[in-house]
């Protein structure tokens, strides 16, 4: 589905090309400098586009000096940029909407939704940086930025240092590039970028936010471990943050990010799929462990980002022991939990028991304690580029966010499948859960016994 592109006029006269398409509530994405045309971007992209488009009025835009909009504007600061997404939203009269943010944009969109949080319902922020200066100082960008004079070797080392091509696989990436932007004006955007720092607001933003972040597919990707750290800080500094790292490249889980958007937006989103495409298949009857730490953004306001994410870190490693002790797989952490599956009921059982068992024993020396509730679901859900979906993975996460802290709550289908082990559960009646229309059972597993 290809975007529909108008134009937008920003505040001093700038010309700024937006494109539309699907329907439904409004997601407004904004790109990374300096390599963006959403028209292009959009025509060769992958079912990404396609998928958001299906679910979504999605609106893309190209910021001032690349793709369509006008490539000269005598003002590139962070204000200018940051009306150039004013003049896209107020052209179109949306009053309410989410907001992508990618890559370097990070700061125009966590400026925006600071100033404006009665528009911005939900923040993406996809492998987005805040403060710019720390990026700039990554020793392959100081590199690419020193080969900026030669246009031709800085495209062929950034192909590469990103993409991992050769220069006889680069020319598509190249000349779309190319497209995106000129020479001398990706060096005045460098310039202009590069004070860009929005890390103090983070702790400003009320809105639900998503922090997606690639770990990079190739162990040499530009600067991994600075990324995946930036990553953790802001889920540490932003309230009601939560942050998904992927294992692959940019282009390898496309489809993961347009699930974990539509569970940001709690919608029931759908991607549609070729007849000739069987991507969701079936992954076998799982048992599914959700963990949520307990008054989690209390405690970063309380101790701060750095002491904060001390105490994160360590229940990080906590979770991933037990979870290796009992034959446990990490779907993804999310910051202040984890999503695991398990091939065996009742090992998910044991390990719901070790954790919260090792977090009282840590909390009778440590300082700061640390409480956890965990959900328990079983059944067969979606599994699709290494990531798990379906109405089972949402139960167990509606379960764990009805426990109290230090609890277990399992499903029906959890206790009907542990007869005959030696677990004691008690029955806490039936619930009703939002996103499910019969009320559901739930067993609490006592695991002090």
């Amino acid at each position: 589905m290809e975007l529909r592109m108008q134009y937008a006029t920003a505040r001093d006269g700038v010309r700024i090309a937006y494109g539309t398409a699907g329907s439904g509530p409004w997601l407004v994405r904004v790109p990374s400098l300096p390599f963006s045309h959403s028209q292009l971007e959009w025509q060769q992209g992958s079912d990404f586009f396609d998928h958001l488009a299906a679910n979504w009025s999605v609106v893309q835009y190209d910021p001032r000096g690349v793709g369509l909009s006008d490539r000269d504007p005598p003002d590139l600061s962070l204000e200018a940029r940051i009306s150039d997404l004013e003049a896209v939203v107020d052209k179109l009269g949306i009053e309410t909407f989410a907001l992508h943010g990618v890559g370097w944009s990070g700061p125009v969109v966590v400026t925006y939704t600071i100033r404006h949080p009665e528009r911005v319902s939900h923040l993406i922020l996809d492998d987005a940086q805040m403060r710019i200066e720390d990026f700039m100082a990554i020793p392959q960008i100081r590199a690419l930025e020193q080969l900026s004079g030669d246009w031709d070797s800085f495209l062929d080392f950034l192909v590469f240092t990103m993409y991992g091509t050769g220069r006889d696989q680069s020319g598509p990436i190249i000349q779309y590039l190319k497209a995106c932007v000129s020479q001398q004006g990706a060096q005045r955007i460098f310039a202009a970028v590069r004070g860009d720092d929005a890390v103090s607001l983070l702790p400003q933003i009320k809105a639900p936010t998503l922090i997606v972040q690639h770990g990079g597919a190739r162990q040499n990707a530009v600067g991994v471990g600075y990324q995946i750290e930036g990553a953790r800080e802001m889920a540490a500094s932003i309230p009601n943050a939560r942050l998904v790292i992927l294992s692959g490249g940019v282009q390898d889980d496309t489809g993961r990010i347009f699930h974990e958007i539509a569970d940001l937006l709690d919608t029931d989103a759908t991607a549609p799929h070729k007849h000739t495409d069987a991507r969701q298949l079936s992954g076998g009857v799982r048992a599914i462990l959700f963990t949520d730490v307990v008054e989690h953004t209390e405690m970063m306001r309380r101790l701060g980002d750095e002491k904060g994410r001390e105490v994160l870190r360590e229940h990080e490693r906590i979770t991933r022991d037990v979870l290796k002790a009992h034959a446990g797989d990490e779907v993804k952490t999310m910051g202040d939990g984890f999503l695991a599956s398990f091939g065996s009921v009742a090992k998910s059982v044991e390990a719901a028991i070790a954790l919260q068992r090792a977090f009282t024993e840590r909390n009778q020396s440590a300082a700061e304690p640390l409480h956890v509730r965990v959900g328990l679901n079983a059944g067969e859900p979606i599994e699709e580029d290494g990531d798990l979906f379906g109405s089972t993975i949402i139960l167990a996460a509606r379960i764990a966010a009805a426990a109290e802290s230090g609890e277990i709550l399992a499903s029906m289908a959890v206790r009907e499948l542990s007869a005959g082990k030696p677990f004691l559960f008690a029955d806490r009646g039936d619930r009703a859960l939002r996103g499910f229309e019969d009320p559901v059972r739930m067993f609490e597993v006592n695991w002090r016994a």
